[in-house]
């Protein structure tokens, strides 16, 4: 009887830690997101313009702020990741949220679900753009596409 109480009370406890109900959980899971967003952002920061020879941190198309992970279960995040191009018809916005998906996909080292979408409002095509770099096939037909692959690569390219 003795066991089966242990057991019931370890599995209470790791119930309510995972969901982050107990005082542990729930002090420890906002600092845990606030660390796996820095480490995206730390990521994400470098990428660099196609256009211009800056990164997107420094035109601002991307900022912390703009990193959000939620987690999902014990090993598996979501990182929702909303940029802001720099005008509100930037014919590149698309190839940004390509560079943004593939500099993650390739460099984050802990399981992840990705979501990338334009900041509400600041583009004038943003609802297309976000379903473009979002659909997985859409995202493997354009890196078959050598020029596009160049492109993609030189932006995500970390500086020396």
């Amino acid at each position: 009887m003795e066991r089966v109480s242990g057991l019931l009370s370890w599995t209470l406890s790791r119930f309510l830690w995972l969901s982050g109900l107990s005082e542990r959980g729930a002090a420890r899971q906002p600092r845990i997101m606030e660390e796996k967003a820095l480490e995206v952002y730390d990521l994400i920061r470098t990428i660099r313009d196609p256009e211009k020879p800056n990164t997107l941190e420094e035109l601002e198309v991307v900022t912390e702020s703009c990193v959000e992970v939620q987690e999902i279960n014990e090993d598996d995040y979501l990182v929702i990741i909303r940029f802001t191009p720099t005008v509100p018809h930037c014919s590149l916005a698309t190839l940004i949220g390509l560079c943004l998906r593939v500099k993650l996909q390739r460099c984050l080292p802990f399981k992840h679900k990705l979501e990338i979408y334009i900041s509400e409002g600041t583009h004038s095509t943003e609802e297309d753009i976000n379903k473009q770099i979002n659909d997985k096939e859409r995202v493997a037909a354009a890196m078959e596409n050598p020029n596009l692959r160049e492109i993609v690569e030189q932006c995500v390219l970390e500086p020396d």
